[in-house]
């Protein structure tokens, strides 16, 4: 017994393949685009991983380095931090404890079309020793905005980030 007329079979076999060949069109357009994009986002996610390396050393001159004269920073449960000098300041109050540990992955990144604007965007975990001694761990989530500067660079102008856990 056939299930398929060969005409049938060969109709459907052929807009199958036809189906294939577009979307692999669209695909590698796709890709083509995204190459494109890829490059500066690149840099951008380089960037943050190397401001998460500052961070994992505990320099804080090199991580308040990241940032814009005129950025602000939003730390968790605290006060919105304006100003090179004042995120620098978080991030000292942060390392003044000496079991303080923090490490970030950028899983997105992206710049505008201009160039001039970008932002990273990611997971990040820190641990302390609580008030009571014990070791707190804390996964969350972070965004940050980019602007490039005249010189070329890239700093950062909105640092926020914030705990998964109540």
């Amino acid at each position: 017994m056939k299930l398929f007329s060969s005409s049938k079979f060969s109709r459907g076999f052929i807009s199958t393949l036809a189906a294939a060949g577009a979307l692999a069109v669209l695909v590698s357009a796709s890709s083509a685009l995204a190459a494109g994009i890829d490059a500066n986002a690149k840099a951008l996610a380089k960037l943050d991983d190397d401001w998460a390396a500052a961070a994992a050393k505990r320099d804080v001159d090199r991580v308040a380095s990241f940032y814009a004269e005129d950025a602000i920073a939003y730390p968790p449960n605290e006060p919105m931090a304006v100003g090179r000098a004042a995120a620098k300041k978080v991030w000292a109050s942060y390392f003044a404890d000496p079991t303080f540990k923090i490490s970030w992955k950028t899983t997105h990144a992206r710049v505008s079309k201009s160039g001039e604007l970008g932002f990273t965007a990611g997971t990040y975990e820190d641990s302390f020793k609580g008030p009571d001694g014990k070791v707190v761990t804390e996964q969350g989530k972070y965004v940050c905005t980019w602007m490039k500067q005249k010189d070329g660079s890239w700093k950062a102008i909105h640092d926020i980030w914030n705990a998964d856990n109540k």
